[in-house]
């Protein structure tokens, strides 16, 4: 692991430069301060533990706040980041929310009561921190979610762009001679705060909209997508909506693989094969997507390195008053079986 004297070398800078800049001090010049912070990303520094009693709150704990309780896929995301704060000698609590709940308010309110050092949001909606997170004055990271726009200098982000990598899923399909196409999962919002701060499931719908009309396919959300939350269980039941109104469809896109997984079987149960049938494609890249038969096409998040960013950029921050860090992470699309071209 990195240590202060080799930020210094990597850099070029001196020990007590380097110092100034994790102290957020005035007296660094924008280059000098630019490079350090470049390659203190670069390694994951981490302030030892002596430096990080220095800025230590009431409490020595991390509250983990996860938006949704049946979402596998930040299950995954959670175990990742409660196994890196343990390997820093680190604990963290966490505290589950629904999904219609504002995660912003209830982490405001659990603050009263625990007092963490730092916050590590799981999912979220963007409108709800645009609310209320000024009410919130610890070092925080919201994985999975683009919290730049909103400009809190306590709050960093680390995501997968969804409305981009929806739009290349659909664009594997239309690849292959898809025409008639529909969506599965979430909610597309149509509140002008939604409009303005779309969660990621609204960026996936979005981008698989757009895809399709850029290709000049038709698309009607009230005909062609069916809204659900992301298990297997709405999943199937969506599906079977989906196919009535549209039992001509040749390919789906969910936007998550759980809400897939269902899909697929609800596909099989009205006696229809994947991908024979109908292609179906998913979002996320959890594990079981490699045991599914078939295996399911999917776009796969780097949750290794969202996860040990944001808990390295926490960790750093609550330690330095360093300024917040936005960083996009690149996604992989895994073609699977579950995609073929659409039958004559």
């Amino acid at each position: 692991m990195a240590t202060i004297q080799d930020i210094a070398r990597m850099s070029g800078y001196s020990i007590g430069t380097v110092s100034r800049v994790l102290n957020n001090r005035a007296d660094v010049s924008e280059e000098a301060r630019s490079r350090i912070e470049e390659v203190i990303r670069e390694q994951d520094y981490q302030p030892n533990s002596n430096a990080r009693m220095l800025r230590q709150s009431i409490s020595s704990e991390t509250s983990i706040i996860v938006r949704g309780t049946s979402n596998s896929f930040l299950h995954s995301v959670l175990e990742r980041v409660q196994i890196l704060i343990h390997e820093h000698g680190e604990t963290a609590n966490v505290l589950f929310t629904k999904d219609e709940e504002d995660e912003v308010a209830a982490a405001i309110q659990s603050m009263q009561h625990q007092k963490p050092k730092g916050l590590i949001f799981l999912g979220g909606s963007i409108g709800a921190f645009r609310r209320g997170f000024d009410k919130i004055n610890v070092p925080s990271v919201l994985l999975l979610g683009n919290a730049q726009s909103l400009g809190f200098n306590n709050l960093s982000s680390f995501y997968t762009d969804d409305e981009d990598a929806a739009g290349h899923t659909v664009s594997m399909l239309v690849s292959k001679g898809h025409r008639r196409i529909g969506i599965l999962g979430g909610y597309p919002g149509d509140t002008d705060e939604s409009a303005s701060d779309p969660d990621p499931a609204a960026l996936r719908i979005q981008g698989a909209v757009n895809e399709l009309r850029k290709n000049g396919i038709a698309f009607d959300l009230t005909m062609n997508y069916e809204p659900c939350p992301f298990t297997a269980e709405e999943g199937y039941r969506a599906a079977e909506e989906l196919l009535l109104r549209n039992p001509d469809l040749t390919g789906i896109f969910a936007i998550s693989d759980a809400v897939a997984f269902g899909a697929m079987r609800a596909l099989q149960d009205m006696g229809l094969t994947v991908p024979k049938d109908i292609s179906t494609v998913g979002f996320d890249g959890i594990g079981f997507t490699k045991y599914s038969i078939p295996r399911l096409a999917t776009i796969q998040q780097d949750i290794d390195t969202i996860a040990r960013k944001g808990v390295n950029d926490l960790l750093m921050r609550i330690s330095y008053e360093c300024p917040a860090v936005h960083e996009k992470i690149p996604y992989r699309f895994v073609h699977g079986e579950s995609v073929a071209q659409p039958r004559q």
